[in-house]
């Protein structure tokens, strides 16, 4: 079974893109366009890993991955934030639980170097 990946991403051509390369290294893609959405599918979907944009409407991703670590059966996914912004968000994106955080030049320039990190980590953690 392909590890699932619930991409998080306000901007339909950029969810897009991203999800055709997902799908093309053969993982499994749920979307949301917004925090709240993400939420519900994050419970719903139970993913391997979240790529999480940090500036959406409805939830941010501040807000989204607080609500996610909340809950029991999503609160250990690992959650990475891609967002093109920079500084006080970023800061903010820990506190509320993100296991990293990095812009979406260096996470494309870096794209499966950083999935197959965490999908190892998750792979190892719930096989123990």
């Amino acid at each position: 079974m392909s590890q699932k990946i619930l991409l998080v991403e306000d901007a339909p051509d950029i969810r897009s893109a991203l999800r055709l390369l997902l799908e093309m290294r053969g993982y499994t893609v749920f979307e949301a366009g917004d925090g709240l959405e993400a939420v519900k599918l994050a419970v719903l979907h139970l993913p391997d890993l979240i790529l999480m944009d940090l500036a959406m409407p409805v939830h941010d991703g501040v807000a989204a991955t607080r609500a996610i670590r909340a809950e029991k059966s999503t609160s250990l996914i690992p959650i990475i934030a891609v967002s093109s912004h920079e500084g006080n968000m970023k800061m903010s994106a820990i506190i509320a639980g993100c296991d990293e955080v990095i812009t979406k030049s260096a996470f494309m320039a870096a794209f499966d170097t950083t999935l197959n990190r965490y999908l190892q980590l998750s792979a190892s953690s719930n096989n123990s």
